[in-house]
């Protein structure tokens, strides 16, 4: 097996994974639409209160539903290719585990660049989500924090038997970092321990940068959040290839 990255395998293993999931129409519908339609639901929640509650929330809510989205449906489908035997067969071939995760990051970046369009489209265009900084930029702090919720998907499926248990780390590594990040209590007001927990956590950084672009024109802040967020995807990627296996035990 090789583990010298080749792009041309890559872009194969991307390819067959976009296939698969055109091929999976339930799939495809939930990681387009999803993060959509939980945004939707909230703005109308939120219709009725006074004030601008929505556009306080609705940048976390960007951040947060494409990342806890891609975390579940990046889990169980890697899951699901060792259980059925498809990852061994995979990795017989000239096909390192960089390739392979490489290839399913690039085909669930293209799905989150599709599904995160979408939302911000949606949250400006229809909801009235204000903010100050371009568009442009928010789509891609969404596009990042989905590749944050397959990286650390993928890093995740190592350490599951069953989809049932890959779909349990939820509550201990997504859950927190949704109850962490700002959304509900402004991070600046955390207990001092808590507090120091959400700046080691991935998703607060980025709501912050999502954040950002409601409050200022100036972007110099959402890069560094968007550098921090990076760091984690390329690390939880290399943690991923490290204890990757070619099937469940």
């Amino acid at each position: 097996m090789s583990e010298v990255m080749t792009p041309a395998i890559t872009l194969a293993v991307a390819r067959r994974v976009l296939t698969q999931l055109r091929r999976d129409h339930r799939t495809l519908v939930m990681l387009l639409l999803l993060p959509t339609m939980l945004i939707s639901l909230l703005w109308w929640m939120y219709d009725a209160t006074p004030g601008t509650t929505f556009d306080r929330v609705g940048p976390a809510l960007l951040a947060m539903f494409p990342f806890t989205v891609m975390f579940l449906v990046t889990s169980v489908t890697t899951l699901r290719e060792r259980s059925s035997g498809t990852l061994e067969r995979l990795l017989a071939m000239p096909l390192g585990k960089g390739d392979f995760l490489a290839g399913y990051a690039l085909a669930f970046g293209a799905i989150a660049a599709a599904q995160s369009g979408l939302a911000v489209g949606v949250s400006i265009g229809l909801l009235g989500l204000e903010i100050v900084g371009p568009p442009s930029l928010l789509i891609l702090v969404a596009v990042v924090d989905a590749l944050l919720g397959t990286a650390l998907g993928l890093f995740v499926s190592a350490f599951a038997q069953t989809e049932f248990q890959a779909v349990q780390f939820m509550p201990a590594l997504v859950i927190p970092q949704i109850l962490l990040c700002g959304l509900f209590v402004p991070r600046e007001q955390l207990p001092a321990v808590l507090a120091t927990i959400s700046d080691l956590l991935p998703l607060s950084y980025a709501v912050d940068a999502m954040q950002h672009l409601t409050r200022s024109a100036s972007t110099a802040e959402v890069w560094q959040d968007l550098a921090v967020v990076g760091g984690f995807v390329v690390v939880l990627l290399a943690l991923g290839a490290a204890t990757l296996r070619r099937r469940t035990a």
